[in-house]
């Protein structure tokens, strides 16, 4: 194989941008990713999927518009040596280090075409949207690497990396890929919950095999223990494990040498009610309000799944055999206050009950668990279905509008985005000004410039980097918006820095509120 050039990657990054067609994503991607040598295989699939290895490697707009470069004139550039260069960048800091990044930077855009220099400013600044997303990223490797594609799917959702398993699937093959296996000390992506419109929906399409749990107004998060050492990542897999060592303490007092845990934590006031989220997500460090973490805000643990313990992976047993091990490990008295609140095989009158107590609770509402089911890590399906008292679909931030009135001077009426289930731009669904307090007006006034795409008479039109929980009546059909589909009577709950747009909901949840 001969060593592919960063032109390579951008002409294949056009070809993803330049059609809607998943197939014909997935196609271009793989053709490129059957040229690469195993050494390229990590970054390719880490860029064209809008990220780099090194993840935010310290350079924004400001470094970039300061460096500005002549371009070259014929691409010479090998991913190889853009990769080292980003690597150098991320790890170069202390005495004379904004020099050195400066020298870096500049070396990499006069060596790089104007097609390349424009490429890697929208991968450095996390503007690199070209509809390459998991989904098709994945469907592409499969391809490339003749494996099937249940099989890296597994692999990807254990491993947690997108670029690591197609390295493995590309060098290695089935067997590969097959050798992927849960590891404690590596978190793996969460099992997702579908909204359900109803509780008795959800009961009726599920059987009467399942457990109704609280769903918890707080933060997923996933904590693995290896004797002493204790981790903690939220469902993003970003790790707080310093962040939060009440946390720790309380699974490293656990009667157990390993394990894998799985639930929610949140900051309970003095009756036991839940806090405003905003207070359990300020110990995390991103809280859309704009406020410090507050020392005195207490996380208390709540675990709905057991993964792995003492050596003895769970996630192929059914939830009936995961809930009797968590049951167990959490059967002492000091441990019961960590386990969810949740009924198994309830009657219909039983599980209603749940749900009004979780309501009385100041829950968000509960969800119904098919008991037979494994444990399907990073997937969102209909095993697991959550039931709010009203809908609520997350969605991107994609622009806002100029306050009046009262709201002069702010950034008040949200634009909102679906995901586009094959990899586009997040479609616009609606607009929204209530449920905004004034804190969260004053945060989004301060917040949205630095996210501007372009300023327009009417306001900003913002990269999607912003999730927004919305409460809707429903959904109606529409000719004003490009995907047919606007909500009913939005209203923002709430912002979730701890989900990415990729968890967005997708424009086929939209239509799937239409009447009928």
């Amino acid at each position: 194989m001969t060593r592919v050039l960063l032109a390579d990657v951008v002409a294949t990054s056009a070809a993803v941008g330049a059609t809607r067609a998943r197939t014909a994503k997935a196609r271009a991607i793989a053709d490129l990713l059957a040229a690469t040598a195993p050494a390229e295989v990590e970054p390719v699939v880490a860029w064209l999927a809008g990220d780099t290895l090194q993840g935010r490697v310290g350079i924004g707009w400001k470094r970039l518009s300061a460096s500005s470069t002549a371009a070259a004139g014929t691409p010479a550039l090998t991913v190889g040596e853009v990769d080292a260069t980003l690597a150098e960048l991320a790890v170069t800091s202390g005495r004379g280090s904004e020099a050195r990044r400066d020298a870096l930077l500049g070396g990499l855009l006069a060596a790089a075409t104007e097609q390349e220099q424009a490429f890697l400013v929208r991968l450095l600044t996390g503007e690199l949207r070209q509809g390459a997303l998991e989904g098709v990223m994945l469907d592409a490797v499969a391809t490339a690497a003749t494996v099937p594609a249940a099989l890296l799917r597994r692999a990807f959702m254990l491993s947690g990396s997108l670029p690591r398993v197609a390295l493995a699937a590309l060098a290695g093959g089935e067997d590969a890929l097959a050798a992927v296996r849960l590891e404690v000390g590596r978190p793996l992506r969460p099992m997702l919950a579908s909204p359900g419109s109803s509780l008795d929906e959800a009961l009726a399409s599920l059987g009467p095999d399942v457990t109704v749990e609280h769903k918890l107004d707080g933060a997923r998060i996933q904590v693995h223990r290896d004797g002493d050492e204790v981790r903690v990542w939220t469902r993003t897999l970003r790790e707080v494990t310093d962040g939060v060592p009440e946390l720790v303490e309380q699974v490293r007092s656990l009667p157990c040498a390993t394990a894998v845990l799985d639930g929610e934590t949140l900051a309970l006031d003095d009756d036991g009610r839940p806090r405003a989220f905003q207070d359990t997500m300020s110990r995390f460090g991103s809280d859309p309000a704009g406020r410090g973490a507050d020392e005195a805000v207490v996380l208390s643990p709540f675990f709905f799944d057991l993964l792995h313990l003492d050596g003895r992976d769970l996630l192929d047993e059914p939830l009936d055999v995961r809930l009797d091990a968590l049951a167990g490990l959490l059967a002492e008295d000091r441990h019961a206050p960590l386990r969810m609140l949740g009924t198994r095989r309830p009657t219909p009158e039983q599980a209603a009950q749940v749900l009004d107590d979780a309501l009385s609770a100041g829950q968000e509402g509960v969800v119904v668990k098919d008991l037979a089911a494994p444990y399907a890590a990073g997937r969102r399906g209909k095993a697991w279905q959550k039931v709010k008292p009203v809908h609520t679909l997350d969605l991107v931030v994609i622009g806002a509008e100029h306050g009046f009135g009262r709201r002069t001077g702010s950034l008040s009426n949200i634009h909102l985005g679906a995901r586009d289930p094959d990899g586009g731009e997040p479609v616009m669904v609606g607009k929204t000004f209530k449920g905004m307090t004034d804190e969260l007006l004053a945060w989004q006034t301060s917040t949205f410039p630095g996210l501007a795409r372009s300023e327009e008479p009417w306001g900003l039109l913002l990269r999607p980097e912003l999730v927004v929980e919305i409460a809707l009546d429903g959904a109606q059909r529409s000719v004003r918006y490009p995907g047919g589909v606007a909500l009913r009577f939005a209203r923002v709950l709430r912002y979730r820095p701890d989900k990415t747009p990729a968890e967005a909901d997708t424009l086929d949840a939209v239509r799937a509120l239409l009447p009928g």
